[in-house]
């Protein structure tokens, strides 16, 4: 085992998450293969690991990419940064449907926890009122219409409050409140995978498109999926976006199928299927981190073709003919 990169002779650096590998601190693996490099962090170059280290170490690799948020991937590489500040790189055809039920569904799974919570507590203490008023000789009919309208606050969140202040493609600043919400639609456009996000705002709506429509519905769609989602609707989410692997895409197909099912011109958000919500708001977060990273990615990829070469030269040296025909012949389709 080395602890120095073999091209710039820079200290690599050590880990404690990979046990049976504790150097580097970006480790790049090919679970097909049985590859695995340490990147080094100074020139950038793969130093390619000995044999006889590798197979434990890229077990506990997949073991600890599959666990943690993926940040972004191409069709070959995969990038996931670990909160102990590793970073491994998985080489080969992302498990995507798998990670993004993973993903996704605690997220979602929290958020729907915490606002549930949130909204038992204040209907609680709002019957307690009620009760407390009733013992008190207080006639219920005379607040009624309060309490129920204090109670749909509680349950659908303040409607004046502010969920993100926007500008206009012509500059004016425009303010979207919680009860602007329900009015936030796509609008399929004629050219195909086209869409547009419309906003209300006084006099008349507001149209966004491209990056600006991505970037405003990131932001509003958590707020729209308020109440998250069940294991069953974050499944049906994830299927749903693997349709569609363009994640930019899937809004202006959402938009279209709605427009097409329903004879409008467009779709208010709100009133989509809880799973296409859930859909939108992943494709969303998935999107943005894709542009976020497709400059790291692409060099990533350059990296690994290059070491791949060396890589399987390097391998084929020290097996006999007879194994690597029996590689071949096992090793699964791509």
């Amino acid at each position: 085992m080395y602890s120095t990169c073999l091209f710039c002779h820079a200290g690599l650096g050590a880990n404690e998450l990979v046990e049976h590998f504790p150097v580097g601190r970006r480790l790049a693996f090919d679970p097909e293969r049985g590859r695995l490099w340490v990147v080094c962090t100074r020139c950038t170059r793969w130093n390619l690991t000995p044999l006889e280290e590798r197979w434990e170490a890229i077990e506990e690799c997949e073991r600890l990419f599959g666990a943690t948020p993926l940040r972004a991937s191409t069709e070959q590489i995969g990038l996931a940064k670990l909160r102990e500040g590793l970073e491994l790189v998985r080489v080969g055809r992302p498990r995507r449907p798998e990670f993004a039920a993973w993903r996704y569904g605690a997220q979602f799974g929290r958020r729907r926890l915490i606002t549930t919570a949130q909204v038992g507590l204040g209907l609680g203490a709002l019957g307690a009122v009620v009760v407390g008023g009733a013992a008190a000789g207080v006639g219920v009919g005379g607040f009624g219409y309060v309490t129920w309208q204090l109670a749909r606050t509680i349950v659908r969140g303040s409607p004046n409050k502010v969920i993100a202040r926007l500008s206009a493609p012509d500059g004016r600043p425009v303010t979207v409140r919680r009860k602007h919400l329900p009015h936030v639609a796509l609008l399929s456009r004629e050219r195909p995978g086209a869409w547009q996000l419309r906003v209300p705002h006084k006099p008349a709506t507001v149209g966004y498109e491209g990056e600006a429509a991505l970037q405003i519905a990131g932001r509003l769609l958590p707020s729209l999926n308020r109440f998250g989602g069940t294991r069953e609707q974050v499944s049906e989410a994830v299927r749903l976006l693997d349709e569609e692997p363009d994640p930019l895409r899937y809004f202006g197909r959402a938009a279209a199928h709605v427009s097409r099912g329903s004879g409008a011109a467009y779709a208010k958000i709100a009133s989509l299927p809880d799973a296409v919500r859930l859909a939108l708001e992943m494709a969303s977060h998935e999107e943005s981190e894709r542009r976020a990273f497709e400059g790291e990615l692409a060099a990533l990829e350059d990296a690994w073709r290059d070491a791949e070469e060396i890589a399987a030269i390097a391998d084929d040296m020290f097996l006999p003919q007879s194994v690597l025909d029996f590689i071949r012949r096992h090793r699964p389709e791509r």
